[in-house]
């Protein structure tokens, strides 16, 4: 049976290094909750650390499954690993999201599931409400560019957490495209180069345009 590394005491009674774990939130630092858009940066922090204590097959079915148990102390270590990656899940979701998903005698790859179903069934609505947002967004609903550019990065990075990353060329086009008439100028030179500058330098250009207003 497939169990995570033990610590490197020389003792082969060492506990399996899963149960050294004291706080899950070190290294899961997100808390994901339906609200939120974090579920692929989450499903990403966490299975890092779980392929990390060697326990990822715990969540995720492998192409070969692992041997099962053969012995009733094999079964007990495998159901004591598993429940402690459990907790894991449990303590790095929202409570929202846990009264949904917690079930008696669930196993860690059971909710897992349940949690990927609930999100990739969400991610069409989001998309497409993000879309609208983003297809929509305008400088004169900010107070300043810095605002507004924030605004555009943050849908962004939220229509990739949904599946449906926008490019960095798209960004700046959705920028210039929601200039005010202030800003037709600066507006036209990122427009007309080529290649497009990157958002970044994008961004800078329209904070120094704006800096000049007030000179």
């Amino acid at each position: 049976m497939t169990i995570p590394e033990t610590s490197k005491t020389g003792n082969s009674s060492s506990l399996p290094s899963v149960f050294a774990v004291s706080n899950i939130k070190n290294h899961v630092s997100i808390t994901l909750g339906m609200d939120n858009d974090q579920y692929r940066l989450w499903v990403a922090l966490f299975t890092n650390y779980a392929k990390a204590n060697r326990v990822l097959h715990h969540i995720i079915d492998p192409k070969q499954k692992a041997p099962k148990p053969k012995t009733d102390e094999e079964q007990e270590l495998w159901d004591t690993i598993d429940a402690t990656v459990l907790q894991w899940i449990y303590a790095t979701i929202s409570t929202d999201l846990l009264q949904i998903v917690v079930e008696d005698d669930s196993t860690a790859m059971e909710c897992w599931d349940r949690i990927r179903d609930i999100f990739q069934d969400n991610q069409h609505s989001r998309a497409v409400t993000l879309e609208q947002e983003f297809s929509h967004t305008m400088l004169a609903y900010f107070s300043n560019a810095s605002a507004y550019c924030q605004r555009l990065k943050n849908l962004a990075d939220q229509l990739k957490n949904v599946g449906s990353p926008v490019s960095d060329s798209r960004v700046v086009l959705q920028l210039v495209s929601g200039l005010t008439d202030a800003y037709h100028g600066v507006g036209t030179i990122i427009r007309q180069a080529s290649p497009l500058p990157p958002f970044y330098r994008a961004r800078s250009m329209l904070t120094l345009e704006e800096a000049g207003f007030t000179k």
